[in-house]
């Protein structure tokens, strides 16, 4: 079983557009994913213009590769070494923890991680400290 960042089993980024290194949604890696497909990022205009400004054009559909374009709020398993990239250039995109995969703790720590999480705890009610 492949687990996420917290220890936990790894859950799926995103279906919708359908996410993945294997597009099975989730942030699933292997020896051939060579990127690290890794980290489940909810883009944002400011990361999908740094990918851009960084020769990887994620707003650009590309059929054959079965990549729809992306468009800011999509959650997309996105390259470790790219968002920590984007993060010291101050453009990196918020994190969902859950759905990244250990393997990203390789490239990125997981305090600098966590300062970018977008989680929902199973109980809402926290958020608004009820």
């Amino acid at each position: 079983m492949e687990r996420n960042v917290l220890g936990g089993p790894l859950e799926v980024c995103g279906t919708d557009p359908l996410t993945g290194w294997t597009r099975q949604g989730s942030c699933t890696t292997g020896p051939e994913d060579l990127g690290s497909h890794t980290i489940c990022a909810v883009v944002s205009e400011e990361f999908l213009a740094h990918q851009r400004a960084i020769g990887n054009d994620l707003s650009t559909p590309a059929p054959m590769y079965a990549f729809p374009g992306l468009v800011p709020g999509d959650r997309w398993c996105v390259t470790a070494p790219n968002w920590l990239l984007a993060h010291h250039d101050g453009a990196a995109a918020p994190v969902v923890l859950a759905c990244t995969h250990e393997r990203a703790l390789e490239v990125v720590p997981l305090d600098v991680l966590r300062r970018y999480a977008v989680d929902v705890p199973d109980d809402p009610g926290a958020l608004t400290g009820a």
